[in-house]
């Protein structure tokens, strides 16, 4: 028998990366939310790697960052070691990568939730969903509890009917042994909801005693204090090395002897995997030219002796396990704590899903997270965050926030999905954005924390911060276009000792640091300057006058971007009374239901002369509309 156990405006299925920030935002946002997941042991679990960030990744963090989110804060409060990825090459791709400490990541995050006054959290396992006229209006548990909400974000993450494989071995399971979430599947695919099956692996986990630290190349994190968040400032200093290591021939041949053991092929799995985070029986495979590949031993924590063996992953079965393991360089004698395995799960068809991640045929229901169709806890994140918000607005009668492409990364993420779905986990990459020269690490403040004042989740003293840092950068800007430089010689031995050519005449600043040669602090050893100015001002001065003529193009792209973006198409447009349309197109513009005409021209299928004939047919202003 159901019973009535409470009304909220917010239910969140799941308190994963993507449900802790759809939490949040909701409750930060006023709305009053219920969070239910299986195990409140388990708050923002990583069942892969311990780390955080990467290229576009890291850029996404401070993303969630600037619009208000958690995941920067608390990896910054709990990491063990930080580095900044990629600084030989240009801003676009320069990223900070953390490693965590996952149980403290866990405990901290979860201590946030429970701080939260609009946040009630509670365990429990979701086996339906209250529909009712194609609205989704609560949930009902296992324990037969009804709870009632405006709006419901699923955020399932691996679990809806998840199998682990290792060989011939498979049982119902979430990550890490956990409760597998069986019977929300099935109640979804009985109200017409596409699903897919994806996969993922995780490596086994080693005990650090038993590793030869000797026979690897250590890998630091970096000097230099850094933080994902522009709020932190103390920083850890104590920092965990990481370390390097490599396969062999005779790892390679262990893999190759053992094939057909592995659950990938057997036959056993269904799912189609991440191509751009394979396991090593794949990487064998696929690249079996090469003689070794990088295996990083990345500590789990501080009070914790499991190491993850980042690299290899693998789903063959766990006495294959062992010999594989012990044939890599520095673990020849190191014991498995726990073992390898792939992990089946559903997701959810994304171009089912409104830009504001809510299910055009269910209103009130958003999917957020691996649900969704994407790998990664930072995916993952930024969907629970934005799915929060537009949750929270939807119940306070206001407008959605749909982010674009040349906003953040995290609108290129959710346009790809709805737009053009995905065949395999989804990853973000800074290939997949067109403006990655806009979308940078430093500059993740300036495109979105007004935005995220605006919503009520960035505070007045960080929103009056972040407008005297703008200032700050403008000011200088402002003034090294106008400061003369002259050919002293201070100056030329300052160029000399940058390995540039010396001056010949007088130039104004901003033109010297746009020299290859030249830094920002190359040119303050020289000129008078406010000492007080902090280095990500430093940094966003050098970046924006180096890069100015790029960025400036860039800019003008995104202008003509927008005027396809800013051409909507009307809601319930009859695709099949618009003649001239190809047979594929119409049938693609009906099933994703663009909201404007650039949407429209990124679904694949749809070119750009049926682009030009639905163009025509709008402005003709003589539509037909399919009936609702």
């Amino acid at each position: 028998m159901v019973y009535d156990a409470g009304r909220y405006d917010v239910i969140v299925i799941g308190a994963g990366h993507a449900g802790v920030e759809a939490g949040l935002a909701a409750a930060k946002m006023g709305a009053k939310t219920l969070m239910l997941t299986l195990n409140l042991d388990m708050i923002a679990f990583m069942p892969c790697n311990p780390s955080l960030g990467g290229p576009a990744k890291g850029i996404v963090i401070r993303e969630i960052d600037a619009l208000g989110g958690a995941m920067a804060k608390v990896i910054d409060k709990t990491y063990i070691q930080m580095r900044m990825l990629n600084t030989r090459k240009g801003p676009a791709v320069q990223a900070l990568r953390a490693q965590a400490d996952k149980p403290e990541y866990i405990k901290e995050m979860k201590h946030l939730l429970e701080r939260e006054e609009n946040i009630t959290l509670r365990q429990g396992m979701v086996n339906e969903l209250i529909i009712e006229d194609g609205i989704c209006k609560g949930v009902i548990t296992e324990t037969h509890a009804a709870y009632y909400a405006d709006a419901v974000i699923m955020t399932t993450g691996t679990f809806m009917r998840g199998k682990v494989l290792m060989g011939d071995l498979e049982y119902e399971s979430g990550p890490n042994n956990q409760r597998a979430s069986i019977k929300l599947s099935e109640y979804l695919e009985q109200t017409g909801l596409e699903l897919t099956r994806f996969k993922t692996g995780t490596p086994p986990r080693v005990n650090s005693h038993t590793i030869d630290y000797s026979k690897t190349e250590i890998q630091p994190g970096d000097d230099k204090p850094q933080a994902f968040s522009y709020e932190t400032t103390d920083y850890i200093t104590d920092q965990i090395p990481c370390w390097l290591t490599y396969t062999n021939e005779f790892t390679h041949q262990i893999i190759n002897d053992n094939l057909t053991l592995s659950s990938m092929y057997s036959g056993m799995k269904r799912g189609t995997g991440p191509r751009y985070c394979p396991s090593i029986e794949d990487k064998v495979v696929r690249f079996n030219d090469k003689p070794r590949h990088q295996i990083f031993l990345e500590p789990e924590g501080r009070q914790t002796e499991e190491v993850y063996v980042q690299g290899l992953s693998t789903s063959l079965p766990e006495s294959v396990q062992h010999d594989l393991v012990r044939s890599v360089p520095g673990l020849e004698h190191a014991e498995i704590m726990r073992a390898g395995y792939a992990i089946e799960y559903d997701s959810v068809i994304p171009t089912q899903l409104w830009p504001t991640l809510e299910l055009k045929h269910i209103a009130g229901l958003f999917t957020a997270g691996q649900i969704n169709g994407t790998s990664g806890y930072e995916e993952a994140a930024a969907q629970g965050l934005m799915a929060g918000i537009n949750a929270a607005r939807k119940i306070q009668g206001k407008d959605p926030v749909i982010l674009d492409r040349s906003q953040a990364y995290i609108g290129v993420m959710i346009d790809d999905l709805v737009t053009k779905g995905t065949q395999e986990p989804y990853r973000l990459l800074t290939s997949r954005a067109e403006y990655r020269l806009l979308l940078r690490h430093d500059n993740a403040d300036v495109r979105l924390t007004d935005l995220g004042h605006e919503l009520g989740l960035i505070s007045e003293e960080r929103y009056t911060d972040f407008l005297d840092k703008r200032k700050q950068v403008e000011a200088e800007i402002k003034r090294l276009r106008k400061l003369i430089i002259k050919p002293t010689e201070a100056v030329q031995d300052m160029l000399k000792v940058a390995k540039a050519t010396p001056l010949k005449e007088a130039v104004k600043a901003s033109d010297l640091l746009k020299r290859p040669e030249m830094t920002y602090d190359l040119l303050d050893s020289v000129i008078e300057s406010d000492d007080s100015l902090p280095d990500h001002v430093k940094e966003q001065v050098e970046i924006h006058i180096k890069y100015e003529g790029y960025i400036k193009k860039a800019n003008e792209q995104v202008e003509r971007m927008l005027k396809m973006e800013d051409k909507k198409i009307p809601e319930h447009i009859d695709y099949d009374a618009i003649t001239g349309l190809a047979s594929e197109a119409r049938e693609k513009l009906k099933k994703v239901q663009p909201l404007s005409v650039g949407q429209a021209s990124r679904i694949s299928g749809v070119n750009p002369s049926d682009v030009s004939i639905l163009l025509i047919y709008i402005e003709q202003g003589k539509m037909a509309y399919t009936a609702q």
